[in-house]
This record gives structure tokens, C-alpha cells and sequence, in this order.
């Protein structure tokens, strides 16, 4: 099967089921007819932008991260706003703190955009490392992020 084919269904199960592993994902492509590799799997969630978010129950589930209709770094401010609780600068280093389950999902926001103020990021289930090239940088990627967090949050 084409990887085309296979990642459009892909796209079709996730948004029609609340796959939350990629075996969950493999038991769907298999009911469907589509045998494939655990590789193969992780290859296509990581080229479809595929992350996981909390669904409307707090279940976490597989969604493709799009934008939509609003820029990405419309996105980025917003998303920002709603989920970030702490920021610390150490050296090069941005620390977020995240409301449980949106450290992945921000930190590929950030990876997306490809801010030349980030060179890479670390995330996890409510913690994002962003690296930046300096500690310069760093700190004006600081002050971006605290003039778009909710102004309720203490930083």
C-alpha cells in the first residue's frame, strides 16, 4: 500500500476513534485491511504532525496538530495564553510549565514555526525545555512568552 494511502486513513481513524497508542492505531489499520510496522507507524505520526491532546473527556487521544485557520503564530500567542502556568529562563534554556497534558502539543507549536530563537525543544507531560542559541536569545524568547501568558499567572 502506498504511504499516501495508508497515512490518509491513518488520518480517517484518528479522527473517527480515541486512539491514544500506536497500538491502538495498528488494531484499527489491521481491521481495515492495512498491515504495518510499529516503524512504520511511528514514521507516519511523526510526518503527519500527529500529537496527542486531551480530548473533551481528559482522555488523551492522537490528533493532527493543523493550524486551521488562524496563523501559527496566532496559535502559538493563544496556546501560550491558555496552558502555560510557569516560565523560567536558566542560561540558554526556557522552562514552561504546561497544564497536564499540553507539553507536547506546545512544544510542536514551537518546533513548527521554526523561531530562529529556538533550536530545539524537549517536552513533556506538562514540562517544555526550549534551547535557544544563546543566553541573549534566550531571554528575549523569555519576554515573548511572558507578554503572551495569561497576566493571572504569576512569572
Amino acid at each position: 500500500m502506498k504511504k499516501s494511502m495508508r497515512q490518509s486513513r491513518i488520518e480517517q481513524l484518528i479522527n473517527q476513534y480515541p486512539i491514544g497508542t500506536q497500538e491502538e492505531l495498528m488494531e484499527h489499520l489491521e481491521e481495515v485491511g492495512i498491515q504495518a510496522t510499529q516503524a512504520t507507524i511511528s514514521r507516519d505520526i511523526r510526518e503527519m504532525q500527529i500529537v496527542k491532546a486531551q480530548d473533551g473527556h481528559g482522555h488523551l487521544r492522537y490528533t493532527i496538530f493543523k493550524a486551521g485557520n488562524r496563523s501559527e503564530e496566532e496559535r502559538l500567542r493563544e496556546t501560550i495564553n491558555e496552558v502555560v502556568t510557569g516560565l523560567t529562563r536558566v542560561e540558554f534554556v526556557n522552562i514552561l510549565k504546561t497544564l497536564p497534558s499540553n507539553g507536547n502539543l506546545l512544544a510542536a507549536i514551537f518546533d513548527d514555526l521554526n523561531l530562529p530563537e529556538v533550536a530545539g525543544t524537549l517536552a513533556g507531560h506538562d514540562t517544555i525545555f526550549i534551547i535557544s542559541p544563546s543566553a541573549e536569545v534566550a531571554e528575549k524568547l523569555h519576554d515573548m512568552i511572558a507578554n503572551e501568558m495569561n497576566p493571572d499567572i504569576v512569572h
